[in-house]
């Protein structure tokens, strides 16, 4: 077997623009419908981007209720920003940064809420030279992409915003209210930063792990809620995962042969032990200490697939599956391997189909 060589330039994951730029082109080029200032395409287009439009040609990139897309494509045109909560592996940050490739043709302007521990890292800083050399000037300033995303009229993305300390918090209300950001350093109209038509914020926030912060209740009414749930139909998670493990295969440079089966185990194991139910209705034990998210599907069948090449013959089997699922499954609750193997016994032993009968084979990986 052949490896497939990689892109020349190395990199290992491009922007949403980057990857889908023909479909943005095409989808701006066919645009007849209103778009709003600043924005590259019409909020018609930008649904039809991440929902998919077979006429078009456009691939189904996120899987949700049309309602809720369109509610969030209409809260970007207003002045209040969009806050998308939920929890993990949920696909909140690839939602943002859709949103943000298909309004301003440029997602990578994003703030990380852990990161942000004082004001200069959200609005500006300074060149320590230039400011030594020529005082505070308009070139001496370093603009965050906070600030940047004002100056350009662009979406900007901030990442875990409840994770910044709520001081750091309050310091976007003037933003976000008055679209303006004052730099005292400097003198006259070139300390007054007002925000470009286009701008707007869309946040993501993780409802089960929030951290030490509390999110600040002024900021909260500045902004639209959209809560971001689990796929709860188990033929779109499964298109899903397929979908993204043979992208991630790709770029890894990989030939794997996805059986459909295979797939299919891992992800009926991660929505049955996520929501507590089997497809039949019939409850069972919720792992306390893992997110069992689309994401992590997507994570555990990519690493099967990678043993599968680096270790056998290209074919991932559910051997390979069950070696990555163990470690993504059991984390630091102890009583989850005790629940994993309640649900072995209950919900896995009775399929009588030969990859879950594989599944059960290999029960003994979980001692």
């Amino acid at each position: 077997m052949k490896r497939e060589d990689k892109p020349a330039n190395g990199v290992q994951r491009q922007p949403a623009e980057v990857v889908y730029r023909d479909e943005l082109d095409r989808l701006v080029a066919q645009d007849s419908g209103p778009v709003p200032p600043g924005w590259q395409m019409s909020p018609r287009s930008v649904e039809k981007f991440l929902c998919g439009d077979e006429k078009l040609g456009i691939e189904r990139k996120f899987v949700a209720d049309r309602a809720l897309i369109t509610r969030i494509v209409i809260s970007l045109c207003t002045n209040r920003g969009c806050l998308l909560v939920g929890p993990p592996g949920t696909a909140k940050s690839w939602l943002s940064e859709l949103l943000a490739a298909a309004v301003s043709a440029n997602s990578t302007l994003t703030l990380q809420g852990g990161a942000i521990s004082q004001v200069s890292q959200m609005l500006y800083s300074w060149n320590e030279a230039l400011l030594r050399a020529e005082g505070p000037t308009r070139r001496a300033l370093i603009p965050t992409p906070l600030l940047r995303g004002m100056m350009e009229g662009r979406l900007v993305r901030f990442e875990e915003i409840a994770r910044c300390p709520q001081a750091l918090q309050d310091a976007m209300l003037s933003v976000l209210s008055d679209r303006v950001v004052v730099i005292p350093e400097l003198g006259g109209d070139d300390g007054v930063i007002l925000a470009r038509e286009g701008f707007n914020l869309v946040a993501t926030s993780n409802s089960v792990d929030t951290g030490v912060h509390t999110m600040s209740a002024a900021l909260k009414r500045r902004m639209d809620f959209e809560e971001i749930r689990p796929i709860r139909n188990l033929a779109d998670e499964v298109e899903v995962v397929h979908r993204e493990v043979a992208k991630a295969n790709r770029q890894a440079g990989v030939e794997v042969a996805l059986e459909e089966p295979v797939v299919e185990v891992l992800v009926t194991m991660f929505h049955e032990l996520r929501n507590g139910q089997t497809l039949d209705g019939r409850s069972t034990d919720r792992l306390a200490g893992s997110a069992l998210s689309t994401a992590e599907a997507v994570s555990v069948a990519h690493a099967a697939s990678l043993n599968a090449w680096y270790y056998g013959d290209g074919i991932m089997t559910v051997e390979h599956l069950m070696h990555h699922l163990i470690g993504s499954a059991l984390k630091d609750e102890p009583e989850d391997r005790r629940r994993l193997k309640h649900y072995f016994e209950t919900a896995v032993a009775p399929r009588k189909s030969a990859h879950w009968q594989q599944a059960w084979a290999l029960r003994s990986l979980i001692h």
